[in-house]
């Protein structure tokens, strides 16, 4: 095992009615005048944004709100959040809805706090020395953001997606009443439990350190989404079901899953991130389309780890080599994501991309990851363009 630093200062409120309580946490952590971002859709629908007004207006809090958070969220609104905040004066910022319009925040809140274009974050160009103070109600159990470091933007220009992490972007609280998310369609909520898988196994498969402790939190986690996604498709309205999922969302992703290795593979999600970027696709859809071409491309330099996972999560029979469990256990994956009806290639997720597409994005994710990256094996640019040929 590795050496590690554990960091999660980020307050959950978990439970039913419990948006109800957000005006006490924004004065609890400062706020004054608050930018309430959104996307729209549903949290307009199910009255959750007026309610959540209502709340602020009987709290005595002003407020300014900005919607329009899309999937794969935009550096066009993070500029425009930027820019109203400082015209109304903006101290504290909530977001509403999903990681969307939580990543969109976290940038907004880094361009608040640090001086020059908040683009530099993603483009790793600078690191943030600050950011404004951020809650989060959330209604879609996914990317984890509501207790992650992390956030993801895409640059409209050249439709660039990238990823950055910083502990200043970790939200003071966390508002989860699993209610919320039973307004969710079955293919939003199936995503949701892929991401969340997702999340985990990219510090699964890892060649870098690993603890015992750690492995059983992570195998605990997986084996539960797993149990209650297929729930969900058959009950979208299992209460017990949506907490555990998304509990584990936050679980999934706040680090704990990670404890003790090396950090992680996270190739899965940088592949996707140019799915999303060039095709806007869904989050969790791009990853259930791209991870088994990534497995059986890697699988083999990361073994014990693969044979673990079969036996362990998959619940493969220990018969035959390590590398015949293995397998069955990468099939197995897969024959989950058909049962909740994710892709497992990319004309599976609607993309019928040609040869000049894949190159193209095989030679922005080298860019994006510095020219190579991965743990369970180290891919440079030959290797994700042969992943995503396979993945065809």
């Amino acid at each position: 095992m590795f050496d590690f630093k554990y960091y999660t200062p980020t307050k959950v409120i978990f439970g039913r009615k419990t948006e109800d309580q957000v005006a006490d946490l924004i004065k609890e952590f400062g706020g004054t005048k608050v930018l309430i971002h959104y996307g729209g859709g549903s949290v307009v629908r199910s009255g959750l944004l007026d309610r959540v007004k209502n709340t602020l207006d009987q709290a005595g809090i002003a407020y300014v709100e900005l919607g329009g958070a899309v999937p794969n969220p935009h550096l066009g609104l993070v500029y425009e959040g930027i820019e109203l905040c400082r015209k109304e004066n903006v101290d504290f910022l909530l977001a509403v809805g999903g990681g969307s319009a939580i990543d969109s925040a976290k940038a907004i809140g880094y361009g608040l706090a640090n001086e020059g274009d908040v683009w530099d974050f993603y483009d790793y160009k600078r690191q943030v020395k600050g950011a404004v103070p951020l809650g989060v109600i959330l209604t879609i159990a996914a990317t984890g953001s509501e207790m992650s470091d992390s956030s993801v933007i895409t640059k409209e220009d050249g439709l660039v997606k990238r990823g950055y992490s910083s502990d200043y972007g970790r939200p003071k609280f966390a508002i989860m009443n699993p209610e919320l998310t039973m307004t969710l369609p079955d293919y939003q909520t199936a995503c949701g439990c892929t991401d969340i898988m997702m999340h985990t196994m990219e510090r699964y498969f890892t060649n870098g350190g690993n603890m015992e402790i750690t492995d059983a939190l992570a195998e605990g986690l997986l084996r539960t989404v797993k149990k209650n996604a297929v729930i969900l498709r058959d009950d979208p309205k299992n209460y017990d079901a949506r907490a555990e999922v998304m509990w584990a969302g936050s679980l999934a992703h706040n680090g704990l899953t990670g404890c003790g290795n090396d950090g992680g593979d996270w190739m899965t999600h940088k592949l996707e991130h140019e799915l999303g970027g060039l095709y806007d696709v869904a989050h969790g859809a791009g990853l259930a389309a791209i991870w088994g071409s990534w497995a059986r491309y890697v699988y083999k330099n990361c073994l014990p780890r693969f044979k673990k996972f079969a036996l362990n999560v998959m619940d493969v029979k220990d018969e035959g080599t390590d590398e015949e469990i293995a397998l069955k256990g990468i099939e197995a994956m897969e024959d989950f994501y058909r049962s909740i009806k994710m892709p497992t290639n990319l004309r599976e997720l609607g993309i019928n991309a040609a040869d000049e597409d894949l190159v193209t994005m095989a030679h922005k994710c080298a860019v994006g990851v510095g020219g190579e990256m991965g743990s369970a094996k180290v891919l440079n640019e030959q290797a994700m363009l042969d992943i995503f040929r396979m993945s065809m």
